[in-house]
C-alpha cells in the first residue's frame, strides 16, 4: 500500500484545462448578454451573476491544480508550463469579472458602439481558447496539432482587431467627448475590455510553446 501511493501519477491537468476553459466561455458569453441586454436591469444583473459564478468555479479548479502540482511527481508537460497556464487563463476570468463590476461601479448609462465591439472581439477571443485548450490531450496527432497553432493565430488576428478598435475608439473619444466624467469612464471600460483580448493571446502563446515543444 505504500508503494503504490509512491509510485508517479499524471493527475487530471488537461480534464482541469477544460473545465477552466468551459468556464471562461460561459463567463464571456454570460458578458456578451449583459451588454446586449443592458438596459434591462433584471437581466443585467442576472448575467453579472453569472459571470460571478464562473469566475469562482474556474478559481477553484485553479487551487486544484495548484494542489496536484504539489501531488504530482510525473505531470504530461512541463509543470512550468502548468503553472503559466492556468494562472493566464484565469487571468481572463478576472478581467470579465472587473468589466462586469467597472460598469456597474461607474454607473454607465449607455455604450458606445466601440464598447460593443470591443466586447464582440473579447469574447470571440474567449471562445477560441476554449477550444484551443480542448484539443490539448491531442497534441501527439499532427492534425490536432496544426488545428490548435491555426486556433492559436486566430486568437493573435483577434487581439490586434481589438487594438485597432481601442485606438480608433480612444482618438474619437479624446476628440469628441465633451463630459470629463463620461471620458474618464469610458477610457478605463475601453482599456479593461481591450486587456481581455491581451490575456488570450498571452494564453494562445503559451499554447504555441506546448505544442511545439510536445508535438
Amino acid at each position: 500500500m505504500i508503494f503504490g501511493k509512491l509510485l508517479p501519477r499524471e493527475g487530471n491537468f488537461f480534464e482541469l484545462f477544460n473545465e477552466h476553459g468551459a468556464r471562461i466561455g460561459e463567463g464571456a458569453r454570460a458578458f456578451m448578454n449583459l451588454v446586449n441586454h443592458y438596459k434591462d436591469l433584471t437581466l443585467r444583473a442576472k448575467y453579472a451573476a453569472e459571470v460571478d459564478g464562473a469566475e469562482r468555479a474556474a478559481d477553484r479548479i485553479t487551487a486544484e491544480v495548484n494542489r496536484l502540482l504539489h501531488k504530482t511527481f510525473i505531470t504530461p508537460i512541463d509543470r512550468e508550463q502548468i503553472l503559466q497556464l492556468i494562472n493566464a487563463m484565469d487571468d481572463v476570468l478576472d478581467l470579465l469579472q472587473d468589466s462586469t463590476e467597472t460598469l456597474s461601479l461607474y454607473d454607465v448609462q449607455h455604450f458606445t458602439d466601440e464598447v460593443v465591439r470591443l466586447a464582440e472581439v473579447s469574447v470571440k477571443c474567449c471562445e477560441r481558447v476554449q477550444h484551443a485548450v480542448t484539443l490539448l490531450p491531442r497534441l501527439s496527432d499532427p492534425s490536432v496539432a496544426e488545428a490548435a497553432l491555426k486556433t492559436c493565430e486566430e486568437i493573435d488576428r483577434l487581439e490586434s482587431d481589438a487594438d485597432r478598435v481601442m485606438r480608433s475608439a480612444m482618438s474619437k473619444l479624446f476628440r469628441e467627448e465633451p463630459d470629463v466624467r463620461e471620458l474618464i469612464k469610458l477610457k478605463a471600460i475601453y482599456e479593461l475590455l481591450e486587456s481581455i483580448s491581451d490575456r488570450c493571446e498571452d494564453v494562445a502563446n503559451l499554447i504555441e510553446g506546448v505544442v511545439l515543444e510536445n508535438s
